[in-house]
């Protein structure tokens, strides 16, 4: 069947039957390929036939579909005419992991942080109703992207805007209350009947046409329906908000897939179809680790194990350094936002599970409680990747910086990340944190670094951040640490002709460069920066008067980075 499909129109020409066995060979085709090249495969396992359904029913580019996070596009991307391409995903000449408007007109939005599809989904169907189009407009969410507080804001908004507009709720058992199911379930079985649908829609035009009755009969008609429902359940969250609830339906059901689609488009008004879907789907070692192969590096298929053994990570350093201090301090906690594992803290759940909070996709939240904590006592530490922090700005600012509270930020995966593309790499942190009052900005040059910068931090009191990249060390091995100071850098090598400075990660990068001028008889200065706030302007003035030439290194924009630090001696 995969071999037919060049396009979604090829798609449409398929039975079900047919449609059932393309989404085996696309499994199939997805493990092949992702367990060479690596990337998010659970995820994607899990919703082929969801998406095999949406491209049956809906004609793309002219309805709109916006995958919230958008790792989970890789079937989306095979039948929208990127078959071959898929090959080279995630992989330099490649295409990307995530949807990308300039890679085909099929992806509408580029997506790659959690909880916004339902605002930009309502944004596009508004502007449709405004240009009087008649397209459809889905957004697909996961269950844990709907804890992001943007996503549970434009619910609040898409459902009293009584605009027509889908909300396809990707549930794969994880978050959703299970005790909503089973009267939900029967709800749906009436619902999703082609003849009591049809019925219910005309029956309403019939009586509403009826002069002076028609129209409130019907509204009474509702009011009961709903006190009913009320009566039965009384969490009935998105009804009550003003959505139409169809579901639960499996998720790897086609044809019950296409058809509460199909129902949906006949409805005028807000929808939200509840899916369920397993992830890892078809894979048993994913199915059985969905964390483990939420996004992996190349393995082998049969075993699921990584091809290459993974070396020892920033992530883990910081965890396992984390684990040291909590041991002699009661006052640490650990505040995660759905990255227990990703940034490093399963130790210290395990060790401190009193202490430990997974407050979910909610990057805002965890740094509003971590204000909490702090001002009654308590140390905590966050870590959240440095491309997320941006979704918390205000938080830092307002709630934690601005009261001069003592929160150790810690902004792993700094600096590029590869494969993962734009929207995750963190190249604007130490811009956009750098101007905030009472912060201190520190950048670890290895694993040793980081263990001495994480006891500085918990014993400063104030608001610090910590910045380190993905990965493991650097080639540079440095014998040399010295004592870390409040804003002072450090001379890793003395020269005469050039002034280097890096900080964090391209300090080892600064110390090879050095190396190759050396064969040219440069003599370089080689300075670790450590703090990018306080700025150690007085060493790094005085290198630079000696030296009269200086390079900054640093994986982050020049404007408001490093560079911005130093350019000012310049002239001298």
């Amino acid at each position: 069947m995969l071999e037919k499909i060049n396009s979604t129109e090829d798609l449409k020409k398929l039975n079900i039957k047919e449609k059932e066995q393309l989404a085996v060979e696309l499994r199939k085709y997805i493990l092949e390929t992702i367990s060479q090249n690596g990337g998010h495969l659970a995820s994607n396992l899990g919703v082929v036939e969801l998406t095999i359904a949406l491209h049956s029913v809906f004609n793309v580019p002219k309805d709109k579909i916006i995958w919230d996070v958008g790792h989970q596009t890789y079937t989306h991307k095979i039948i929208t005419g990127r078959k071959e391409e898929f090959k080279k995903i995630r992989t330099k000449s490649g295409i990307a992991g995530f949807p990308k408007t300039t890679e085909s007109e099929q992806d509408c939005f580029n997506t790659g942080h959690s909880s916004t599809s339902i605002s930009v989904a309502l944004g596009m169907a508004r502007a449709r109703d405004l240009k009087k189009d008649k397209n459809q407009v889905i957004a697909v969410i996961g269950d844990g992207a709907l804890t992001g507080g943007m996503a549970l804001e434009a619910l609040n908004d898409a459902g009293s805007s009584k605009t027509k507009i889908t909300v396809i709720l990707n549930d794969n058992e994880m978050s959703i209350s299970k005790n909503v199911g089973g009267v939900n379930m029967l709800l749906s079985k009436l619902r999703t009947k082609k003849l009591y649908s049809k019925t219910n829609i005309e029956l309403k035009k019939i009586i509403s046409k009826v002069p002076k009755v028609g129209k409130p009969f019907v509204k009474l008609i509702q009011r009961v329906k709903r006190g009913i429902k009320q009566l039965i359940i009384p969490k009935m969250y998105f009804e009550n908000i003003g959505f139409t609830y169809l579901g639960p339906v499996d998720g790897h059901d086609i044809e019950k897939l296409e058809s509460i689609l199909k129902l949906s488009t006949q409805l005028e008004c807000p929808v939200l179809i509840h899916v369920i879907t397993k992830k890892g789907k078809g894979y048993k070692i994913a199915e059985q680790n969905p964390d483990k192969f939420h996004s992996t590096s190349a393995f082998d298929l049969q075993t699921g194990k990584p091809k290459k053994i993974k070396s020892k990570d920033y992530s883990k350093a910081f965890g396992k350094n984390i684990v040291k201090l909590a041991e002699k301090n009661d006052k640490i906690v650990a505040i995660t936002a759905a990255m227990k594992d990703g940034t490093g803290l399963t130790e210290f759940s395990n060790r401190f599970p009193s202490r430990f909070f997974d407050v979910g996709i909610a990057e805002q939240h965890a740094l509003g409680l971590a204000a909490g904590l702090a001002k009654e006592g308590m140390i905590p530490i966050v870590p959240i990747y440095a491309s997320f922090f941006q979704r918390a700005y205000d938080q830092i600012i307002h709630d934690i910086c601005l009261q001069n509270l003592p929160v150790v930020m810690c902004a792993d995966r700094a600096g590029l990340v590869g494969a993962d593309g734009e929207t995750h790499h963190g190249a604007f942190d130490m811009s956009f944190l750098k101007i905030i009052p009472n912060i201190t900005i520190l950048a670890p040059k290895d694993f040793k670094e980081l263990e001495q910068m994480l006891k500085f931090a918990i014993n400063l009191k104030k608001p610090v951040v910590i910045r380190y990249p993905r990965g493991g060390e650097a080639k540079a091995n440095f014998e040399k640490h010295e004592q870390i100071e409040l804003g002072k850098a450090e001379i890793i090598q003395e020269g005469q002709d050039l002034t280097i400075i890096g900080i964090g990660k391209t300090v080892s990068s600064a110390i090879e460069l050095a190396q190759k001028l050396k064969q040219e008889k440069i003599q370089v200065e080689v300075i670790n920066a450590r703090f990018l706030k306080p700025f150690d302007k007085e060493k790094i003035k005085k290198s630079i008067i000696k030296t009269k030439k200086v390079i900054t290194m640093e994986d982050n924009t020049i404007i408001g980075g490093l560079r911005n630090r130093s350019k000012k001696f310049n002239s001298f």
